[in-house]
């Protein structure tokens, strides 16, 4: 029996893989988590029923996300990392020369499940530098009364609980635990079928931080394949240090180039 498991990306459009091995389904406290085997892209795993990363395209979401921002600070030490729970950003940050990392992750079962089944992701959940903090992302930012180099929040899309942390209000805790010329990074959606979610998270950051920086790379099995990762400070943000380890997709060019399509352009300097 062929089993597909897939995204409803708009009411009209689904993409769909078809699973050679259905390795988890199930519900944690949070969400509905299911983990399938798929023989074009390895791994894959669904939160309530969307992509969330798959083994053989998580690296170019990962490494825009961490490498963007940590290629612009000169030594970057301290990272705060909101959600992760798979444990793939925390992978890429660890290629820094950073001391150390916190990763708060609301859902427990996602870390268990990543560890189990996600390996080439998880296994930075093994390295010393990384503390993992089982709590919700955005009461810890207002509580804590550590400083951070960069925030990187990688979370699920802004609706319902993940929506508090592209507010103002979040995006103004997260300037208060920033050191001096640090950043706070986050992905923000496919700007072509959900423009409003980059919108949203754009303005909103421009409210709070005098610098902002949006780029867009290609992810597969994401909605419309197009993403949005932004970056905000208050002091500029440009690349000050050339990479010393591999990557997959993140290179300089991309980094300096800092293009867009004409369609994010217009949208974001529409107001």
């Amino acid at each position: 029996m062929k089993i597909w498991y897939g995204e409803n990306q708009t009411q009209d459009v689904r993409l769909l893989l078809r699973a050679s091995e259905v390795l988890f389904s199930g519900r944690s406290k949070y969400q509905r988590i299911d983990i399938i085997e798929n023989k074009t892209y390895g791994r894959v795993m669904f939160i309530d029923g969307t992509f969330q990363l798959t083994e053989r395209d998580e690296h170019i979401y990962h490494e825009m996300l961490a490498h963007i921002p940590l290629l612009s600070i000169q030594n970057p030490e301290n990272i705060l990392i909101i959600g992760g729970g798979d444990g793939g950003l925390a992978r890429e940050c660890l290629k820094h020369n950073v001391k150390k990392i916190k990763l708060v992750e609301i859902d427990e079962m996602v870390v268990d499940l990543s560890r189990k089944y996600l390996p080439s992701l998880s296994s930075s959940f093994n390295d010393r530098r990384l503390d993992l903090i089982i709590d919700d992302g955005a009461r810890f930012v207002k509580e804590t009364d550590e400083k951070f180099d960069a925030v990187l929040v990688d979370s699920t899309d802004p609706v319902g609980p993940a929506s508090a942390l592209f507010t103002e209000e979040f995006y103004s805790d997260v300037k208060k635990i920033l050191k001096e010329n640090g950043i706070i990074g986050s992905q923000t959606g496919s700007p072509f079928l959900y423009p409003d979610h980059l919108k949203n998270a754009y303005f909103n950051l421009k409210k709070v931080f005098k610098y902002i920086e949006v780029y867009v790379a290609t992810v597969p099995t994401y909605p419309s394949a197009i993403w949005s990762f932004t970056f905000a400070s208050d002091s500029y943000i440009r690349r000050i240090r050339d990479p010393n380890f591999k990557t997959y997709y993140y290179n300089a060019k991309i980094h300096d180039s800092r293009a867009l399509p004409q369609f994010v352009m217009e949208m974001l300097n529409a107001q």
